[in-house]
């Protein structure tokens, strides 16, 4: 019987997460299955990879068709690489021994990238954090700062508005005390008129010829009483 190991999916829509299993290859995707070998989630930043090593390295050996997601799978968790170095061992390339050297390097290799890719991403997430705080931090006093500018017009825009009736108020009543108290004018001087002018100097004449009048009048008069 053709087997084949495959993804079977569950889970949410476009949430979905797998399920490692061997099924004979004429069967549905989602239909029966001869075993389960582990889980797929690809949600998760690794993605999270669940496979029994031993159960798998069996199947492998006994001929199932990984299919290429799974075939992926199974080099990233060393199956395949362990598949092999068994074979190099079974035609006599190299030993046991050697082939289990090989695989231990090879493993401590790929757990040394994969916590490096681990802290990688824990930096990047927690650069990414601090960078999303420093520019929310930047907008709310961006926000704040607006906020003051338009109080601080409102505030010159009512200083201003009382100002200005202030203004109106100190005119009314300036008004109100003027008309409840009138000054009073003096009347103008009225001024000569041309014959007033001219009939000054006449009777300024006249003024200044009367004292010798007075005076040729009076002998005239003591001559009279002599007689």
């Amino acid at each position: 019987m053709p087997t084949k190991i495959r993804l079977q999916r569950h889970g949410k829509k476009r949430y979905a997460y797998y399920h490692v299993v061997v099924a004979d290859a004429r069967a549905p995707r989602d239909g029966k299955f001869i075993e389960k070998l582990g889980t797929y989630n690809p949600n998760e930043n690794p993605a999270r990879i669940d496979i029994d090593f031993d159960r798998s390295l069996h199947w492998v050996k006994e001929g199932a068709q990984p299919t290429d997601t799974v075939r992926a799978l199974l080099s990233y968790k060393g199956i395949m690489h362990k598949d092999h170095l068994d074979r190099g061992v079974i035609k006599g390339a190299l030993t046991q021994d050697q082939a289990d050297k090989k695989f231990e390097a090879w493993m401590t290799e790929k757990e040394s990238k994969v916590v490096g890719k681990k802290d990688g991403l824990a930096k990047a997430a927690d650069a990414d954090s601090k960078a999303r705080l420093a520019a929310e931090t930047e907008i709310k006093n961006k926000r704040a700062s607006e906020v003051l500018a338009k109080q601080s017009e409102l505030a010159a825009a009512v200083e201003a508005e009382a100002a200005e009736k202030a203004a109106i108020a100190a005119e009314k009543a300036a008004e109100k005390a003027a008309l409840a108290n009138p000054v009073k004018e003096e009347a103008p001087a009225k001024e000569a008129t041309p014959e007033a002018k001219e009939e000054a100097p006449v009777a300024e004449a006249k003024e200044e010829a009367a004292p010798e009048a007075k005076a040729e009048e009076a002998p005239a008069a003591e001559e009279k009483k002599e007689n």
